[in-house]
């Protein structure tokens, strides 16, 4: 495999696993005002292929943030037990936010990793054309 090809295959994988973060993270807000919700933390693993390192990242479990959930004070509240608190979600906004904007920029590096490596092919075979 050549090497721009590779780089090509590394950028795409980055691609891949950083928006399988941004999807968890936007899972994470829809249900923020969820009773009960757990946040959910995306893993990333390296791809070995032989025992040897390829460069290449790929999603790994998806675990489940076991912070405590806080008890929230509203006996009107459906599922408020009888001193009137019910478990509410341990999102949190500000971290949700910040781990977006992490995983945004992480993609972008990896788009312009990609769109380098495309340039550098096009003008090698323009190259080798003359």
């Amino acid at each position: 495999m050549s090497d721009i090809s590779k780089s090509l295959e590394i950028s795409a994988s980055g691609m891949r696993a950083t928006s399988s973060r941004l999807r968890l993270t936007s899972e994470n807000l829809a249900n923020s005002d969820t009773p009960g919700y757990h946040r959910k933390v995306a893993s990333f693993e390296q791809v070995f292929s032989g025992g040897v390192e390829t460069g290449l990242v790929r999603n790994g479990k998806t675990h489940l943030d076991r912070t405590e959930l806080p008890k929230i004070y509203d006996p009107s509240h459906v599922l408020a037990n009888s001193d009137g608190y019910y478990q509410g979600s341990n999102v949190n906004l500000m971290i949700e936010i910040a781990d977006a904007r992490e995983a945004q920029r992480s993609y972008d590096a990896n788009l312009k990793m990609f769109e380098q490596a495309r340039k550098m092919s096009t003008a090698l075979m323009d190259l080798l054309r003359r």
